[in-house]
């Protein structure tokens, strides 16, 4: 069997390597060239994801993978291309569909007749028969369900466990018709060792995952709730949160400074922009407040360190008024302020929509000099986010910022930072009696 993977990314390379294991022939299509030689020339390009370096490697030699920047070369010969091409939002929370469109566009005049396409990557309900399928025929002239074949199965695996969750997870498929549909089923069957789930149609498989990652949204958003009050009335909301999780029915997730990756702050909002025609305009208003409570997170956890320097500056001015007018009025002006994680979660290298990226748009605001340490990432892509890359460390800095915390972060000697004061711990991943123990103020949310 020949499959096309469509998309060499976090997610398409490691769907490659497991379709060749699997027996398949398989071609990766990327228009980047520099990932296409890497997979050629028999490494990984893909950092932090268990099981791929030594697949590769092997895969590519045994001649089961290959990569080409040629769309033509990918597919022609496919008997099942699958598009894993991100769809984002825009500025205005709208979905981004240029990537997935170029690909698409890309692909679709080499396709052949009696083809299976299965979209992988997230989307608004009805994308797949309506925007896809529209896009393919167009192009070929074909007739989607007559011509070619065409399901939805979502990815829904996680940065740094792909191969596992691969085996792992149920793969919920739904194709634009029955025929589709089992033929898809078939097919990932034959590929993966997960339970596969055949569902009515793609609509009902695309809106089974943007339901799957808004609840973690919603949840999450819940969490942060519980935590603002928590620190409102002097409580612990992580002791109440694991408490409260004892009773069966109760799975809350846990607070901290916003939600990142390519995957939970998007998907929310595809499900006020069906693709389908004629859709009726739902009121999402219970998930777009889940979207501001967690997009306001990094600018409250900045508040909470801000409260902290302002409560210093009060403790001066009883002193000292004059001198700390200042202080009190902006807390944080003049200081230095270390953010520990450029990554949006510990142990993966991916920065999109990181909490690290709106941690330092708000200490900025409030006057700080952020400077970003990430072990994961060179100072060029630091810098390249518009962040200032921070020295070697330790220096010294007044605050220090826990956003991802990293296993090289853990030997980490606090007191050993000049002038450190505070520490903000919105992950709480660090023991506060610790930290208070060496002379430094410890800062969480929602403990």
């Amino acid at each position: 069997m020949n499959v096309a993977i469509v998309g060499l990314g976090k997610i398409g390379v490691p769907l490659a390597v497991q379709f060749a294991s699997k027996g398949a022939r398989v071609a990766g299509y990327d228009v980047s060239a520099k990932r296409v030689d890497e997979i050629n020339s028999r490494h990984n390009p893909i950092s932090g994801e268990p099981g791929l370096d030594e697949a590769i490697s092997g895969l590519v030699a045994n001649g089961a993978l290959r990569a080409t920047t040629d769309p033509c070369d990918a597919v022609a010969a496919g008997d099942v291309v699958v598009l894993i091409v991100p769809v984002d939002i825009d500025e205005k929370q709208r979905p981004d569909f240029a990537m997935l469109d170029a690909a698409v566009a890309a692909v679709a005049p080499h396709l052949r007749r009696g083809v299976l396409v299965l979209v992988e990557t997230t989307v608004p309900v009805g994308t797949t028969r309506h925007h896809v399928g529209g896009q393919i025929a167009a192009a070929t002239g074909m007739t989607a369900g007559a011509d070619f074949s065409l399901a939805f199965s979502p990815e829904r695996v996680s940065s740094g466990s792909v191969l596992r969750d691969l085996q792992t997870y149920p793969k919920i498929v739904g194709g634009i018709d029955q025929h589709s549909g089992e033929l898809a089923a078939t097919f990932y069957r034959s590929m993966l060792g997960a339970e596969i789930t055949l569902v009515r149609d793609a609509e009902t498989a695309e809106f089974t995952k943007l339901i799957e990652t808004t609840y973690r949204d919603v949840n999450i958003a819940l969490a942060n709730e519980f935590a603002r009050i928590a620190d409102g009335v002097g409580v612990d909301a992580l002791q109440a949160i694991a408490a409260a999780n004892t009773q069966p029915y109760s799975h809350i997730h846990a607070p901290g400074p916003g939600v990142g990756g390519h995957c939970i702050p998007v998907y929310p909002h595809f499900l006020g922009a069906p693709e389908l025609p004629q859709s009726l305009v739902v009121d999402t208003g219970l998930i777009l407040e889940a979207r501001r409570i967690n997009d306001g997170m990094a600018q409250y956890a900045a508040s909470r360190l801000a409260a902290t320097f302002a409560a210093d500056a009060e403790i001066a001015a009883n002193r000292s008024p004059s001198s700390a007018l200042t202080d009190r009025q902006r807390p944080l002006a003049g200081t230095t302020v270390l953010i520990l994680g450029l990554a949006y979660r510990a142990g993966v290298k991916e920065s999109r929509h990181s909490s690290a990226l709106a941690l330092a748009s708000a200490l900025r605001d409030a006057g700080a000099r952020v400077l970003v340490d990430d072990p994961l990432y060179s100072d060029t892509e630091i810098a390249a986010h518009g962040l200032e890359p921070a020295p070697a460390l330790p220096f010294a800095c007044d605050a220090i910022v826990v956003q991802a915390w990293h296993e090289q972060y853990r030997t980490l000697d606090f007191a050993s930072f000049r002038g450190l004061r505070a520490i903000l711990d919105p992950r709480a991943a660090l023991d506060p009696t610790a930290i208070r123990k060496v002379g430094i103020n410890y800062v969480g949310v929602g403990r």
